[in-house]
């Protein structure tokens, strides 16, 4: 079958289902900006590329499974180790990570995951919006981790992909967030979305409570210290190749709270995209089929581009 690794598109052995895995043939994945650091040697990772994805279950111990369309949790923990047990199973220190930390991913036409990380999909969502689901759910983490009152003002950084997404949560959250960015044509498709938009020059010095970095820049972080307000909050959700160089002294002198995001749950995601909350179709800018993964992977690497997928065969 064909998959996309690091090294290119690749002719590899079909996926065998361990016990407790379902077979699942991919039909349309979406390419994030983590994918994009890895080609960059984001994790050191050699494999097969792609974690947001929907397909069907083709072959599985459990009959129920069969034919079902499914997206799926990235994260394979162990379920027995204490982390684990506390409800912590998205650390478990023995984890394996589609398409990120030794498991392959959905770069490919068939991925293998344990049934317990499957969610079925409505029949009423599209592919391409299925494709959605997983970035949803690690937006909706930033509610799991930090209480959001009506009259909090936050701001999120980053006009791409996760940063819009994330100003769409928020916002349906019922706490409209300023998306900032540098990107004049994404902004405006963000106000076209209904979501408040400003350049970073056009924002206050420590004037707002909740910041969410989303900028995929380390220079990221440097913007979010300079307009969160003492004692506020920093969500950190960029992920990138490279090293972190910040001064930590305003984070003291400020006494701020830095919170690192990451994955999220599904069940709100599929909630709210199942009955048409959220329409993030208006992010997909352009569609490829498999054989060209390597353009796709350029294409969304370039500068002003949202989001684009990858159809199988």
């Amino acid at each position: 079958m064909l998959a996309y690794t690091k090294q290119g598109l690749r002719d590899v052995a079909k996926p065998r289902p361990e016990a407790g895995e379902a077979l699942v043939r991919v039909r349309a994945a979406g390419i994030c900006n983590t994918d994009i650091e890895i080609i960059r040697g984001y994790m050191s990772f050699e494999g097969t590329l792609g974690h947001e994805f929907v397909g069907v279950v083709e072959d599985c111990a459990d009959a129920s499974w069969i034919g079902a369309r499914v997206a799926g949790e990235i994260n394979l923990s162990c379920h027995q180790c204490e982390l684990c047990q506390r409800g912590y199973e998205r650390h478990c220190p023995t984890r394996r990570v589609l398409g990120i930390l030794n498991k392959d991913g959905a770069f490919a036409e068939y991925v293998t995951l344990p049934i317990r990380n499957l969610h079925r999909v409505p029949d009423a969502l599209s592919d391409r919006a299925a494709c959605f689901i997983e970035p949803i759910a690690a937006c909706f983490e930033i509610l799991e981790q930090v209480v959001i009152t009506p009259h909090e003002r936050i701001a999120v950084l980053g006009d791409g992909k996760l940063g819009t997404l994330a100003a769409l949560i928020l916002s349906s959250h019922g706490t409209p967030p300023v998306l900032v960015g540098k990107h004049p044509a994404k902004l405006a498709r963000a106000q076209h979305m209904g979501i408040r938009s400003a350049l970073p020059r056009e924002l206050a010095p420590k004037s707002y409570d909740i910041v969410v970095e989303a900028t995929g820049s380390p220079s990221g972080m440097e913007l979010a210290t300079s307009l969160v307000r003492p004692r506020g909050t920093i969500v950190l959700k960029s992920t990138y190749h490279g090293e972190l160089k910040v001064q930590a002294a305003p984070w003291v002198i400020d006494e701020l709270t830095i919170v690192g995001s990451r994955c999220g749950p599904f069940a709100p995601a599929l909630t709210k995209l199942g009955i048409g909350q959220l329409l993030p179709d208006g992010l997909i800018d352009a569609v490829f089929p498999l054989h060209e993964a390597a353009r796709a992977m350029e294409h969304a690497a370039a500068p002003g581009v949202l989001k684009v997928l990858l159809q199988m065969p």
